[in-house]
């Protein structure tokens, strides 16, 4: 850019430096994002405003310029992790959805308890993040934490903050299945996990995909 610029102006040519930003943020995170548009801007003043080959600008609107490439640079790059975020997010919803028309296609095709309850409790894993899930016709602890079918958690009968303080680490999580009487164990001991809302009812939804297909082998 710089053979060009007797006959481009450099304005011109910082547009071309923020479509560079650009495309350094989409392929990298933030702090590719960030560093690329410091150098955009240190660029712009070494190799395109006077003197050349020096860091120094004498024309008030080069300085001008050269705050806006990179304040514009830095916008653009979280403007790029935004929309990698929901990019990411929209695929994992798709995730979930997927996951549930799975369970309900196994509910409706009769499959035998024990079979979906282990296919279901893989999913409800991968939903949370969690360490491990399993699930058992044992009889309910009062004493363990349990997750309720509006998504909430409580532990020995008060609400626990699963967004501030993550899922119970100290024991193991009930996760009642509804149509079968049993429960999904849910294990997060190894790190806190703090799922959204959204995950956890989507795990209360799995569970309820499980029905009493077939007799319940005591575990």
């Amino acid at each position: 850019m710089s053979l060009l610029r007797d006959w481009v102006a450099n304005t011109s040519m910082a547009l071309v430096l923020v479509l560079v930003v650009l495309a350094v943020a989409l392929r990298g995170d933030r702090w590719a994002g960030l560093l690329a548009a410091a150098t955009a801007a240190a660029a712009f003043d070494f190799l395109l405003t006077a003197p050349f080959y020096d860091f120094a600008i004498h024309g008030a609107r080069d300085v001008e310029t050269a705050a806006l490439l990179l304040l514009v640079g830095g916008a653009v790059t979280e403007l790029a992790q935004w929309a990698r975020r929901e990019l990411a997010r929209a695929a994992q919803q798709e995730g979930y959805v997927d996951g549930l028309v799975r369970a309900a296609r196994m509910a409706a095709d009769g499959v035998g308890t024990d079979e979906a309850a282990e296919v279901v409790a893989t999913m409800i894993a991968e939903v949370l993040d969690l360490d491990g899930c399993r699930y058992t016709t044992q009889p309910a602890d009062p004493q363990r934490p349990r997750l309720h079918p509006d998504g909430t958690v409580s532990w020995r009968g008060y609400p626990a903050d699963v967004y501030l303080h993550g899922l119970p680490t100290m024991d193991l999580v009930e996760l009642p299945a509804p149509h079968t009487g049993g429960m999904f164990l849910l294990s997060a001991a190894t790190r806190v996990r703090k799922p959204s809302a959204e995950q956890l009812r989507i795990a209360v939804s799995l569970a309820a995909q499980v029905s009493a297909g077939s007799p319940l082998q005591p575990r």
